[in-house]
């Protein structure tokens, strides 16, 4: 069975590329990582930076998740990410996506022993 914690990786993890350079990134990375399968999932983000790197995020500022929970961190420094939003037009089970590459930093839900990612709650640009 996929833990949350399995989920997180499969649905938001990225690692090994940068930055999606191409437009269809998303198209492809939602069908490869199962989120067109059943629906279309409407909004999904993909983190390219590295595990480590991400599950340290578990230890940085504490804030509160979008549903009041108290289990959310934020980053301390940006990260490379790539947002996937479902295009207005496109119907299930012909899911097509707009990748956008962003610089920002990211919240996420922990939990668990070890404590890990199990949620990606947001992203937020710098605060000046």
């Amino acid at each position: 069975k996929e833990t949350a914690a399995m989920k997180f990786q499969r649905q938001h993890m990225d690692s090994g590329s940068s930055l999606s350079s191409s437009s269809d990134y998303c198209n492809k990375m939602m069908k490869v990582r199962n989120m067109t399968q059943e629906s279309c999932k409407p909004v999904n983000t993909f983190v390219h930076e590295s595990l480590q790197d991400v599950q340290a995020v578990c230890f940085q500022e504490n804030v509160t998740c979008k549903n009041g929970q108290q289990n959310c961190h934020q980053s301390r420094s940006n990260m490379h990410i790539t947002d996937c939003r479902q295009t207005s037009g496109s119907k299930y089970p012909n899911c097509l996506y707009q990748t956008s590459n962003m610089n920002r930093h990211i919240i996420i839900a922990c939990e668990g022993n070890p404590y890990v990612p199990v949620h990606f709650d947001a992203s937020v640009e710098d605060s000046t």
